[in-house]
């Protein structure tokens, strides 16, 4: 008995906390708006990450693959100048998990797959703006209230 425990027990530190309560991908709802505030769905939009390129029409949720590397998203529409952005990525609970319960091989595995990070779930892009979405300024429920980019810090 007491050999089955210990495998046990090994075998669940060699997998991270965030991997099990995290898929590899997250969904982000992209939505896109005039200068005026007025909403404009149906731009074509692509996020870019370490991990490839995913491309969506504003106004939908797409899933992008999670990564400790930041996303660059831009947004075209033929009646208005491109709309373009970053979201941060930030460590989640996941992580922290892992450091203070599991160890570090834990988050070495989730670090390395991404599920140890989070980006904003909800942005909404401004034709004719570059802004920089952060996570950490994330409210449910709203979308993240963009920061200007020279204001930006990891």
């Amino acid at each position: 008995m007491k050999k089955i425990i210990c495998v046990a027990a090994v075998a669940s530190s060699l997998v991270g906390c965030a991997s099990i309560v995290n898929d590899s991908s997250q969904q982000i709802r992209v939505e896109t708006k005039t200068q005026t505030g007025e909403m404009v769905a149906g731009a074509n939009c692509k996020l870019s990450n370490d991990y490839g390129t995913v491309e969506v029409k504003s106004g939908n949720s797409v899933a992008l693959h999670r990564s400790n590397k930041d996303f660059d998203i831009t947004c075209v529409h033929p009646s208005n100048p491109d709309a373009t952005a970053r979201g941060i990525s930030r460590a989640n609970a996941g992580l922290a998990g892992n450091i203070l319960f599991g160890g570090g091989i834990g988050a070495i595995i989730d670090h390395n797959k991404g599920t140890a990070y989070t980006y904003p779930t909800w942005i909404q892009l401004v034709f004719g703006k570059t802004l920089v979405f952060d996570r950490s300024a994330e409210k449910e429920g709203q979308p993240v209230a963009p920061v200007e980019p020279a204001t930006a810090s990891k």
